[in-house]
C-alpha cells in the first residue's frame, strides 16, 4: 500500500502543478514563460524528491536484503529515462523551429516540401535516436 501511495504522490503533485499554472496564466497572472519555468521547478523538485527518498529506502534496508544488482538495475533505467526524456524534449525543440519555416516555405513555393520535410525528419530523428539508446540501455539488463 505504501509503494503504490509513493508511486501516485509525484503524479498528483506534477498534474495539480499544471493545473494551477494553467489557471494563473489564463487569469493574467502569470506569463507563460514565468508558468513554464515554474513547472521545471516543479519538475525537478520532484525528481530530487523521488531519488531522494528511493535512495533513503535503499540505505535504510540491510545489505543481505538488496544485492548490488538492484542499484545497478535502478541507475540504469534512470539513464534510459534521462536519454528518452532529454532527447524527446531535443527533438521538440527542433520540430518546433524547423515546422514553421517549413510551412511558410511550402506556402511560397510548393516544390519546396520535400525539401522542408526533410528538416522536419531530421528534428524528430534526435528523439528517435534517444529511444533507441534508452531501449540499448534497458535491454542489458
Amino acid at each position: 500500500m505504501l509503494e503504490l501511495i509513493l508511486m501516485t504522490v509525484p503524479a498528483v503533485f506534477l498534474a495539480a502543478s499544471i493545473c494551477y499554472a494553467y489557471k494563473m496564466v489564463a487569469l493574467g497572472r502569470r506569463t507563460r514563460k514565468r508558468a513554464v519555468l515554474s513547472q521545471i521547478a516543479a519538475f525537478c523538485m520532484v525528481g530530487i524528491a523521488c531519488l531522494v527518498v528511493s535512495l533513503t529506502a535503499f540505505a535504510a534496508e540491510p545489505a543481505a536484503a538488496t544485492p548490488a544488482g538492484d542499484m545497478n538495475m535502478g541507475l540504469s533505467m534512470l539513464a534510459a529515462a534521462l536519454a528518452t526524456g532529454i532527447s524527446g524534449i531535443g527533438g521538440g525543440i527542433a520540430v518546433g523551429g524547423a515546422a514553421p519555416a517549413a510551412i511558410g516555405a511550402t506556402s511560397e513555393d510548393p516544390k519546396a516540401f520535400g525539401k522542408a520535410l526533410i528538416f522536419v525528419a531530421l528534428g524528430e530523428g534526435v528523439a528517435l535516436y534517444g529511444l533507441l539508446v534508452s531501449i540499448l540501455i534497458i535491454s542489458k539488463f
